[in-house]
């Protein structure tokens, strides 16, 4: 089992985001992690993953445009995409720069893929996923280790 944990990022702190998200999935027992840039990403990193969590800093209220290349470039395995679970996070410089809308771009991005999708659990915010201002503290780190434990567990549970 797999989960792939993608991220666009400009100035590091997605990619700092990214990295606590991975450290809760290799919380979980038997679930496998790969971090990567979104342009290092190949359509079988795609196909041979059970989770997707998908981040990008917020650039006029949704995904960056490298982030969302890709989704396009490999529409054509949407139809081998049904099932894994997937998830959103995002960053931002503004405390109201839209990070939930950057959120559900990818989520829609996803559901059109035919995933899974799921927020962060209850114990973090219980919303669209994770997200910051600037760097993550050490509250938005947490909770993006339990949005990671989140998706690893959920993707064990439906393997089994």
């Amino acid at each position: 089992m797999q989960v792939l944990v993608i991220y666009y990022s400009r100035s590091g702190n997605t990619k700092k985001l990214a990295e606590e998200i991975v450290s809760g999935v290799e919380g979980v027992k038997g679930v496998d992690c790969i971090l990567k840039p979104v342009a290092e990403v190949t359509k079988n990193d795609l196909l041979s993953s059970d989770g997707i969590i998908a981040g990008s800093p917020v650039y006029f209220g949704t995904m960056s445009a490298e982030l969302k290349e890709m989704f396009d470039k490999y529409v054509e395995i949407r139809n081998r995409m049904g099932d894994k679970v997937g998830a959103a996070f995002a960053t931002s410089r503004d405390p109201s720069g839209g990070k939930e809308t950057t959120m559900m771009s990818i989520i829609q991005a996803m559901l059109i893929y035919g995933m899974i999708i799921v927020g962060d659990p209850l114990s973090a915010t219980g919303h669209y996923g994770v997200s910051c201002t600037g760097p993550p503290d050490e509250k938005t780190a947490e909770n993006a280790r339990k949005l990671g434990n989140r998706v690893a567990t959920l993707v064990k549970q439906l393997k089994k």
